[in-house]
């Protein structure tokens, strides 16, 4: 496989508009990590129309997937997580071009994994967690047990996540492996459910229990993101001012959710304000309390 993705590779390293080039091989241990191909041979240019073409290839029975991604898209993904897997090929991918040392440095970069941009990965999965656990509380309450199971296992997912990232790290796609080795409050979470011996319905309710207590200790921390936003004014926010934002459209969708579950723990507070009809408010919302 080498032989035939090195004329590939050297093709795109005589382009000025290249910046980098890496291989990703896969082994019987990490197939998940080049989603199921032989190899992975990613191209990070500065510039092109497309901003990520894909071509798949198969060799004498092995396979291999070509991707040729736009730096500007690249970053986004590794900011937001909007493709989880090119972080890992950044991180253990072999460079085999590197412009002006531009590949070393990205690597240096997501080892460090500077404060600002893991405050606002933090934030986007906490999103997608409390809106998963919320979901997973109604679906219970509704007797739809093995649909709550479900979501329970989802929210755990993001609180895995987030446990990850809060300890410096970027979540891969084993990232229970992970925590097993940095958080074991969270990891005896995700036993509890998988492998007690109680009914899978007393199971989501010792979970939605103890869920709720992890998360509320995490909150803060979870939330610093938007906190810090909001704390920047005294006057209360309308929900349009802060979706408008350029900073909170990584987590537009979950926007509300953050907010209710906030307003929910007094960590932050509804203000409501004055319509043209004397009996219809629009609810502001403003930092109760910031640690």
């Amino acid at each position: 496989m080498e032989n035939f993705l090195r004329p590939i590779y050297q093709e795109h390293a005589s382009n000025s508009n290249t910046l980098g080039i890496l291989t990703i091989e896969a082994t019987q241990f990490d197939r998940p990590l080049t989603d199921g191909f032989d190899s992975i041979l990613l191209i990070i240019v500065r510039e092109q129309s497309n901003n990520w073409f894909v071509k798949h290839y198969e060799v004498e029975g092995k396979t291999a997937a070509l991707h040729l991604v736009k730096e500007e898209i690249l970053m986004e993904w590794i900011d937001t997580s909007g493709y989880r897997r090119a972080v890992e090929w950044i991180i253990y991918g072999r460079t085999v071009y590197d412009r002006n040392e531009y590949v070393k440095q990205l690597k240096e970069e997501l080892r460090f994994f500077p404060e600002d941009k893991r405050d606002l990965r933090k934030v986007i999965d906490f999103g997608k967690l409390v809106k998963s656990y919320s979901e997973a509380k109604l679906l219970y309450d509704a007797g739809e047990i093995r649909d709550a199971h479900s979501k329970i296992l989802n929210s755990l997912h993001y609180l895995a996540r987030l446990s990850v990232i809060d300890h410096g790290y970027y979540p891969e796609v084993t990232v229970w492996n992970q925590v097993k080795n940095i958080d074991l409050e969270v990891y005896k979470l995700y036993e509890t459910l998988l492998d007690s011996n109680e009914s899978i319905e007393k199971r989501i309710e010792l979970m939605l229990i103890a869920m709720d207590f992890v998360m509320n200790n995490r909150a803060y921390s979870a939330s610093k993101h938007l906190l810090d936003i909001m704390d920047k004014q005294d006057q209360p926010w309308s929900y349009a001012s802060i979706k408008a934002i350029n900073d909170v459209q990584h987590y537009t969708y979950d926007l509300s959710a953050i907010l209710s579950y906030l307003v929910e723990k007094g960590i932050m507070e509804v203000i409501l304000l004055e319509t043209k009809n004397p009996v219809v408010f629009q609810r502001a919302y403003r930092v109760k309390e910031y640690q």
